[in-house]
């Protein structure tokens, strides 16, 4: 390869194998150039000194002063940037702050191809108009420098995801939720294992209406995330969604039962046996007054779209189901606690909204303080025919006050004997503390839910407000006993945070679970028949089976419930048998609610890691779970059936340190 200059031919090689074949190519080629030139003259004296004349006749002398020079100025920039990196990954951030406001400014630049006026700030009219649509963030001063690193969203949109599309995405969460979910704690058991009959022939546990498991999974899944087992409680899920059992007849009888057996879909030769329950729902009329105190976390930590903004959004929802005689006082709680509303008749709704639209988040966690100022509210004003009841909304990190797990369910337990009871919101991902929810809620006879979209704020807080907040009966307890002559093994699917010894059915001392107006409990048992391959080898020194008395020969089991009524401490008991009549010979035998519990309890068994799912897929649980929604006018079922192809696809990931 040759190229021509004035009357010069010079020769550049063919091909040029590597970066210093080339760069010598192109240096010998300037050289060439360079002595092609006529002279100028002799450089100044001063310049040869310093030895610069020689540049331009030595190009790659050139290049390596010049990329020296570069080094000089890139390696301390380098350096600066690495510790950067590091002070921001020691505070659990990113570089994604400083991308996320550059794109943000460069979105607010009249020069772009944008509708500015799209970027501005909500004025006053449409943030009042954002009031039913979680599309922005609630507009707010800047936040405090504590804070600042959790901004994170785009304008108009929610984490970055459109809230347009419910099942792509989640409506409520961003980049630091896909990042840091595995920062949350959980407080779980390891999964209940099977049980001989001829053993342990009776199953003793507490009831849980909580839901709280099932929405934080449905939040993982909508950003393509596996949750980890550990959040994953089965019986929340199940009971997660309304079954249409038979109503009890009164509130002095709360609770109706009926039970089902049927054939197990991934263990052949089991059986299911499910239990459903029945709460009483009140009447308008029979239903109390509410003191509530809304005692809100407003600390650093919640200054995402999906913590204080839905927070705001969700407590003024329930505002909006108040009757007029109701009252409500605010408590927030940051770096110190505080005040924020003194009781307030419901009928003042306009000053109780807007004490909720003032809120700003900022500062540590006095959590502990704020629980203290929220009881002294509800004491205050206590009214012994009303509900009183704290409302603790936050995403559970307590790190300033009381923040001992003992103390804290101490003051709670000894608040609930005076008639204040405790239930706890949950909202956002990554700094989620779940176990502290959910031990405040079951020591202060509450309900534990988390918010992660507003459609889920107005199932729990609207559409089952009473359920939520007015209570039917307490320390409600279950015991099952099976027939050693019909069953050689069960294994209890859930609750294994509310197992109870079989002793402590019949002590009236012993705190249990909770049960609100027209709500539906459901546990389901996998059964081994007599009989049947077992999962576990017999004992070789077993006695013989007892000879049952003819009467009880056609039993499967025999329930008992054992509860109190609100105001008393004197427990009754309601007992149901189990027999072969209620038995469905195939699985589409069985009722439309039965099925559907049965795929939603496959589904949290193969989220476990399908310990005890046989051969389940799931595959198997979409077709079960279609073929049984029944009547669905809130979407519920169908929405699940969503979640089951999504976990199909997403990824599992590790917990953080």
């Amino acid at each position: 390869m040759s190229v021509d200059h004035e009357d010069r031919k010079i020769e550049l090689p063919d091909a040029i194998a590597s970066e210093t074949a080339r760069e010598k190519a192109i240096s010998q080629a300037m050289m060439a150039f360079e002595a092609s030139r006529p002279r100028q003259g002799a450089a100044p004296k001063w310049w040869q000194g310093l030895g610069l004349a020689r540049l331009g006749a030595r190009p790659s002398l050139r290049m390596a002063l010049v990329t020296g020079a570069a080094l000089l100025v890139m390696v301390p920039i380098g350096t600066y940037m690495l510790k950067r990196q590091e002070a921001l990954l020691s505070q659990g951030g990113t570089d994604i702050e400083a991308i996320t406001q550059v794109q943000v400014e460069r979105l607010r630049r009249p020069d772009d191809n944008q509708n500015v006026a799209q970027q501005a700030p909500a004025t006053p009219t449409e943030s009042a108009q954002d009031k039913t649509v979680l599309a922005r963030p609630v507009a707010a001063p800047p936040p405090s420098p504590s804070a600042a690193r959790d901004t994170r969203m785009m304008p108009g949109m929610i984490g970055g995801y459109s809230a347009e599309n419910r099942y792509e995405a989640s409506d409520a969460f961003g980049p630091r939720a896909s990042q840091e979910i595995g920062r949350d704690k959980f407080s779980n058991a390891p999964q209940n294992a099977f049980m001989a009959v001829s053993q342990d022939p009776v199953s003793t546990f507490s009831l849980d209406v909580d839901t709280a498991s099932y929405s934080y999974v449905r939040a993982a899944l909508n950003q393509n995330l596996l949750p980890r087992p550990e959040a994953v409680r089965v019986e929340e899920m199940i009971n997660y969604f309304p079954y249409d059992y038979a109503a009890p007849a009164s509130a002095e009888e709360p609770f109706s039962t009926a039970a089902t057996m049927m054939p197990n879909p991934w263990q052949p030769g089991h059986k299911l046996l499910r239990i459903g329950i029945k709460g009483y729902s009140l009447q308008a009329q029979e239903r109390p007054a509410a003191n509530l105190v809304f005692l809100i976390d407003t600390s650093g930590s919640m200054n995402e779209a999906s913590k204080l903004p839905l927070l705001v959004k969700s407590l003024g929802m329930l505002v909006d189901t108040l009757r007029p005689e109701d009252k409500v006082s605010i408590v927030t709680y940051a770096g110190s606690a505080g005040v924020v509303l003194p009781p307030t008749k419901a009928s003042d709704k306009a000053s109780i909204l807007s004490a909720l639209d003032r809120l700003q988040a900022g500062g540590s966690t006095a959590g502990g303080e704020g629980i203290r100022l929220a009881y002294q509210q509800a004491e205050a004003n206590f009214d012994p025919k009303a509900v009183n009841r704290v409302l603790l909304a936050t995403d559970g990190d307590f790190n300033v006050g009381i923040t001992e797990p003992g103390e804290l369910r101490g003051f709670v337990e000894r608040e609930r004997g005076k008639g204040i009871f405790l239930s706890v919101l949950g909202f956002g991902m990554g700094n989620l503390n779940d176990q502290m929810m959910q031990e405040l809620a079951q020591n202060g006879n509450g309900v534990a839910a988390y918010i992660d979209t507003l459609n889920e704020a107005r199932k729990v807080l609207v559409e089952e407000a009473t359920s939520s907040l007015f209570p039917i009966a307490k320390d409600v307890k279950i015991q099952v006993e099976f027939n050693p002559t019909a069953v050689s093994d069960y294994r209890l699917i859930g609750y294994e945070t509310r197992m109870l010894k079989t002793e402590d059915f019949n002590n009236d001392k012993v705190d249990a679970g909770d049960v609100g107006s027209g709500a539906s409990v459901t546990a389901i048992y996998d059964v081994v028949p007599a009989g049947a391959t077992r999962p576990v080898d017999g004992s070789r020194y077993q006695a013989a089976q007892p000879v049952l008395p003819s009467d009880k020969a056609d039993e499967y089991a025999f329930v008992k419930i054992r509860y109190k009524l609100p105001e008393s401490e004197t427990s009754r008991l309601i007992t149901t048998p189990v027999t072969h009549a209620g038995e469905a010979v195939t699985l589409a035998q069985a009722p439309s609610d039965a099925r559907f519990a049965v795929a939603v309890a496959g589904f949290g068994e193969w989220l476990r890691g399908g310990k005890y799912a046989g051969t389940l897929k799931p595959n198997d649980i979409i077709a079960l779970a279609a073929g049984a929604k029944g009547d669905d006018p809130y979407g519920y079922r169908a929405e699940f059936v969503n979640l089951v192809r999504a976990a199909k696809t997403a990824k599992g990931l590790p917990q953080q340190p």
